[in-house]
């Protein structure tokens, strides 16, 4: 992002860093005692593991000279042994409680960050959501909440190690001799140097291979998710297509992290055997000349393979190092984004609204190329009850969601009462809505749950009554577990219609001022429709009512329709006056009448709306006559209506 645009985070959400450095560190002074203490504590204990070639030294110091006496030997290695002893009981004591830090410790950091991140996507806007796999998103948390606590103590526990082995083998080696001492400082300088700068290169392409498992991972969710539709269209061969193709390129990206990693591990052993018979060779000169004595060419050979196994290791720290940071900077670019919708800092919590619903002004656009309104003015009273209609692409989904407040109008308000819902929390104008859509989403939770989710303090009582008023307590009562019942993800243990009916005593349960429905009724048999389209009409009274509507028979009864086209509302009136009007409304009635039109169904509009089938005038009793052959069209509709 530039940098005159700040990075815009929603109020509540954790202020979480948007740099991979930044976003460890902001973890780690959550609680530096534990990570400082860790560290001391390996320090510590690696220290000791390393001075342990020293002490062999002192040891065999000691042996030379006792000049074989018994006696004298004993004497001279108490001291000595008593150093190695003790360095040993260090290694394993400090060691031991470093562990039991990161034993602790990682838990509950891991569970820190999965907590966070999930929190912070939770304010991510709808647009966000729907351009992102699910599975894709839950595998970022997953992975960024391991690799940081994975990169975290991989740094205390096995590269500061590292740097405490180096840096002490320095200083024995420089007081066994400075020749032995400067071969291994330029030896590390090096090999590290060459590490640091191959295990970066190593880095992206671990970055690329991760972002290529979770892409094949969002795919088989997604996959797995529409496994129905894939058997009834007869695609499963071409989903397994699919998940070969994302195989293949997953497989790309992971041969060359793979093969790359490979050629670090030649340079890494390499420069091991260098290190190794060089010291070796090194010393036997010295010693050969008289310039080091037998306890220091003891200490420094050994020393050097204490050394050659933490290089060896090192060189699988770096490339593991590498892959955790990789995933933490992929969970930060996919999730530490700006939040596009978000409240402001002063917002308003509503109040249980009257419902009085106002569009002023209102310019909407998904994008440049799909303008949806250009200054919509719709006023809806409180309490009136108001279909909307009209082909897709029309409009009617986007004055739902901005209702809702999923995105944003570039212009104009959306008000609620004398309120700019751009002032309300998105909580609480949620809260004050009931929602029931065409395709309801359950959780993978009992019934029971499911329903409460609409009034979570609601009692098994007041549950089981709003099931029985959405028809759905008859076939609940059927169940193996009842009320308990698990309806599997996303409710797919239940049909089209239970779902529906579970969604509409959830909203039933919730009983918001505001009640918004999008063909709530279209997953229902006949008699189940009617017998519920009762109890929704009765729970209407007193609420302001939006009805999405493709089947225009279920808005027939409403106070007022609204017709949307291209963004436009090119008819307003209740389904007797938009009938005698003989315009848009009348033609998909008609249409429909005769036979279904679903709304993706291109109706041709002519003659123009605003020309109209019949002449705009009152239609009286004496104008509806009885013989059918008589009766034309429009009348024929009024009657059905009668």
């Amino acid at each position: 992002m530039s940098g005159d645009i700040p990075f815009q985070r929603a109020p509540g959400s954790p202020q979480l860093p948007a740099t991979t450095a930044g976003f460890l560190w902001h973890f780690v002074r959550k609680a530096p005692h534990l990570y400082i203490g860790a560290l001391l504590l390996t320090t510590l204990g690696t220290g000791s593991g390393i001075m342990l070639p020293w002490a062999l030294g002192k040891i065999v110091r000691a042996v030379v000279a006792s000049h074989g006496s018994t006696q004298a030997t004993l004497l001279a290695l108490a001291g000595p042994l008593k150093v190695f002893f003790s360095l040993c009981l260090a290694e394993v004591l400090f060691g031991r409680l470093a562990d039991a830090i990161q034993v602790r410790t990682r838990p509950r950091l891991r569970q820190s960050v999965t907590r966070e991140l999930f929190v912070y996507l939770q304010f991510h806007s709808h647009k966000f959501l729907s351009e992102n796999f699910a599975g894709a998103l839950a595998y970022r948390i997953g992975e960024a909440s391991q690799g940081v606590a994975q990169t975290l103590f991989s740094t205390i526990m096995e590269f500061w190690p590292t740097v405490v082995v180096l840096s002490t083998s320095l200083v024995l080696l420089h007081g066994a001799h400075p020749g032995l001492g400067l071969y291994f400082l330029v030896w590390a300088v090096v090999f590290i140097g060459i590490s640091a700068w191959l295990s970066t290169v190593s880095q992206k392409h671990s970055s690329r291979a991760s972002a290529a498992r979770s892409s094949t991972t969002g795919l088989v969710v997604d996959s797995v998710s529409n496994l129905g539709s894939a058997r009834l269209f007869g695609r499963i061969r071409f989903e397994r297509g699919l998940l070969e193709g994302s195989f293949e390129r997953e497989m790309v990206h992971i041969r060359r992290a793979n093969g790359f990693n490979e050629r670090v591990r030649w340079f890494q052993f390499t420069a091991s055997a260098l290190l190794k018979g060089g010291t070796l060779w090194y010393s036997l000169s010295l010693w050969s000349r008289g310039e080091i004595d037998v306890a220091a060419f003891v200490m420094s050979t050994s020393l050097t393979f204490l050394i050659i196994n933490e290089a060896r290791n090192l060189s699988r720290r770096f490339l593991e190092f590498a892959e955790h940071v990789g995933a933490v900077e992929n969970g930060v670019r996919t999730l530490v984004l700006p939040h596009e919708l978000v409240d402001k800092e002063d917002a308003l919590v509503l109040e249980r609204p009257e419902g009085h619903i106002e569009f002023r002004g209102v310019e909407f656009a998904y994008g440049p190329e799909a303008v949806i309104f250009r200054g919509l003015d719709v006023v809806i009273p409180a309490g009136q009850k108001v279909g909307l209609v009209g082909r897709s692409g029309s409009g009617k989904s986007t004055f739902v969601n901005l209702l809702l407040r999923l995105f944003e109008p570039q212009k104009g308000s959306v008000r609620i009462g004398d309120l700019d819902i751009a002032d309300i929390t998105q909580e609480s104008l949620r809260t004050r809505i009931g929602l029931i859509p065409q395709e309801p989403s359950l959780f993978h939770r009992s019934l029971r749950d499911n329903i409460r989710y609409g009034r979570i303090e609601a009692t098994d009582e007041e549950v089981e009554a709003a099931a029985v008023k959405a028809h759905a307590h008859e076939f609940v009562a059927t169940m193996k577990d009842g009320y308990e019942a698990l309806v599997g993800e996303r409710g797919v243990k239940l049909s089209g219609g239970q779902r529906q009916r579970i969604a509409i005593a959830r909203v039933i349960l919730k009983d918001a001022p505001i009640l918004v429905l999008d063909e709530a009724t279209s997953a229902l048999d006949s008699i189940t429709e009617q017998a519920i389209q009762e109890t929704l009409d009765r729970e209407m009274d007193g609420k302001t009512v939006i009805v999405v509507a493709h089947r225009l028979s279920t808005i027939a009864h409403l106070d007022r329709i609204l017709v949307f086209e291209k963004g436009e509302v090119v008819e307003d009136g209740s389904h007797h006056e938009l009938l005698r009007k003989g315009g848009a409304y009348a033609r998909l009635w008609r249409r429909q009448s005769e036979g279904f039109v679903s709304e993706d169904e291109e109706v041709a509009i002519d003659p123009p709306l605003d020309v109209p089938l019949v002449e705009e005038k009152p239609v009286s009793s004496e104008d509806v006559s009885d013989d059918p052959s008589e009766v034309s069209q429009e009348q024929r509709l009024e009657k059905v209506l009668v």
